[in-house]
């Protein structure tokens, strides 16, 4: 089932696949799980040209998977084929630290604020198109 696949240099847009599964569920044009199979495989396979082009770009020949997004068999499955072409490795954390990055990201929250940035809640927006070297890390000291 053609869905939007968007991958720009390193960065990923979902919004627009979304968008279009949503369509067409609900113009009921394919069973669900038709749907749901391609839209994963859509989604899986823009993060893996990603992770890809980061091997070939920084010349590393390792990937590790973490997170929640950990316990996605398929996702091991594409990586693992992927890293295989490049003779890099994949590492995938055990199950039972595959969980979602709360903590990870309420640890960053102390280490920003034990920094001196500190945010008002009516200040802090989602921003969907916020790029990751936008962000002030004032807490890691140069080498």
């Amino acid at each position: 089932m053609p869905l939007p696949y968007t991958v720009k240099g390193m960065d990923l847009q979902f919004s627009g696949l979304l968008t279009a599964a949503l369509k067409l569920f609900k113009e009921k044009a394919a069973p669900l799980e038709d749907l749901c199979f391609s839209l994963q495989e859509t989604a899986l396979s823009m993060v893996v040209e990603v992770v890809e082009r980061a091997l070939a770009q920084t010349g590393k020949r390792e990937v590790l998977l973490t997170g929640g997004f950990a316990r996605n068999q398929r996702i091991r499955e594409m990586l693992s084929e992927m890293v295989k072409l490049h003779n890099a490795t994949l590492h995938v954390v055990p199950p039972e630290y595959a969980t979602d990055n709360g903590v990870m990201i309420a640890w960053t929250g102390i280490l920003m604020y034990r920094s001196g940035l500190k945010l008002n809640v009516e200040d802090s927006l989602v921003k969907p198109k916020w790029r990751i070297e936008d962000v002030q890390i004032i807490w890691m000291k140069s080498s």
